[in-house]
């Protein structure tokens, strides 16, 4: 989108974003408040999505505390390092699902994992091994299941499933999600624009009318799954905190806008900001047996795009200094992001299960453990994942912020996994074989242990 001057008024830095989803037939089993608040937002009996409300997020954690199960023996122990029997857990889901088809919370919630760090080979067991640092869970404020001491979000067995199926396509084509206005909207924008003489109050309503809603791209894992749910979600955020639409819950990252000394520090480009994969080599043992997921897992990244005379976007391969500044600040910060807002602890543990099934599938770690996860990997499966409405649109919501000259800039971006190039980074690390035996020694013969 060009930048614009606009005469006779001493400011204007506009944004265009916002956020709609399609109905789609509730999953049995499930809280109806599930359905309308994921990651922070919320979806009303026309399928908008907004940011949700604080009598949803109330009522969202007062139905799901009512249906959660206490947490049981030493699960609910803070531990560094607690292993996960994927053929145990496997077996576990085929005897509940045959018993009265419900999956117990510790199943659900993997056995309050909170991040994927090593997988290790049980050849003596026909097993792979999943380990990380875990607890016990709560519901918290928000409606999030999180750690009882931490409060970090623990991994959603359905986010893994789908991991687990969707490694061929994320191999073929990566996964992503992207959140964009349309030709033609980027058209009625510019027009609307062209005829302003002045800015008022009206130019709000104008700009979202002209630029429309802006379309959700999602690709690489059903678009209808909660995996989904926690990419878009994850888009919104950034975007409404870069937009100062939101306020940053990190002290260390102010938004975009607040960091342009002027309207003209944005020199006519569009920022495009989006999360990517950020892991260091993951490390392996000499007789590729046991792995290690290492480094922060996701960062921001950018690159300025330019609006042709169509409406169309392209891609400049370049990127402007304060945009890239706005990225390193949330990438240094996501930490401790993560802890506040948890969908960015969401995204973390999403793209975590994504690299450990390319792992899985490049290594052919199952094909050496003699083991079939026919609950987990095969779409035939009675384990049945919880359908969520399909984000198709966003409508625009508008911004401003005084910065002296007029300028009109967009915000475009999404979530960018490509799984299967980190899993090919690998080296291997001296003490490996040693800290898998010492973990695999400690097996209890139960699905789990620490």
């Amino acid at each position: 989108m060009k930048a614009v001057v606009l005469p006779r008024v001493s400011y204007a830095l506009l944004l265009a974003l916002g956020l709609a989803l399609v109905s789609s037939p509730v999953f049995a089993g499930q809280t109806a408040f599930r359905q309308q608040s994921v990651g922070g937002v919320s979806i009303d009996a026309q399928g908008q999505l907004t940011s949700a409300t604080p009598e949803v997020k109330k009522m969202l954690r007062q139905e799901m505390l009512a249906a959660l199960d206490k947490v049981p023996g030493n699960l609910a122990t803070p531990v560094k390092m607690r292993k996960v029997s994927l053929r145990g857990l496997n077996a576990i889901m085929k005897s509940s699902m045959e018993t009265d088809g419900e999956l117990p919370d510790a199943v659900k919630y993997m056995a309050g994992l909170q991040r994927i760090e090593y997988v290790f080979v049980d050849e003596a067991n026909d097993d792979v091994i999943l380990a990380g640092p875990a607890e016990g869970w709560t519901v918290d404020e928000n409606g999030n299941v999180v750690g009882l001491t931490t409060g970090r979000p623990v991994l959603m067995l359905e986010d893994f499933i789908v991991a687990m199926r969707s490694v061929q396509e994320a191999r073929r084509a990566g996964i992503t999600c992207s959140i964009d206005p349309t030709a033609q909207g980027r058209q009625n924008l510019d027009n609307y624009l062209a005829s302003l003489s002045r800015m008022d109050a009206s130019v709000k309503d104008g700009v979202e009318r002209a630029l429309g809603p802006q379309v959700i791209t999602v690709t690489g894992v059903p678009t209808s799954s909660h995996f989904a749910r926690v990419l878009v979600a994850a888009d919104f955020r950034m975007k409404r905190i870069a937009m100062n639409l939101d306020p940053s819950p990190v002290r260390g990252l102010p938004s975009y806008l607040q960091m342009l000394p002027s309207a003209r520090a944005v020199k006519n480009a569009m920022p495009r900001w989006w999360l990517a994969c950020n892991y260091e080599p993951m490390a392996q043992s000499e007789d590729g047996l046991a792995w290690q997921l290492r480094g922060p897992g996701v960062k921001a990244m950018t690159e300025d795009e330019y609006i042709t005379e169509d409406g169309s976007v392209k891609q400049s391969g370049k990127t402007s200094p304060l945009p890239q500044k706005w990225a390193d600040l949330m990438t240094a910060n996501y930490e401790e992001l993560s802890a506040e807002d948890k969908i960015f602890g969401d995204l973390r543990n999403v793209m975590d299960m994504c690299v450990i099934a390319a792992l899985m599938e490049k290594e052919q770690l199952l094909a050496k453990a003699n083991l079939d996860l026919d609950m987990i990997k095969s779409d035939a499966s009675p384990v049945a994942l919880e359908e969520f409405p399909t984000p198709s649109t966003v409508p625009t919501f508008f911004s401003a912020m005084k910065k002296g000259s007029q300028w009109v800039i967009t915000a475009s971006g999404g979530v960018d996994i490509n799984s299967w190039e980190v899993a090919s980074h690998t080296e291997k690390v001296a003490g490996m074989d040693k800290l898998r035996t010492e973990q695999l020694a400690s097996n209890n013969k139960l699905w789990w242990w620490n």
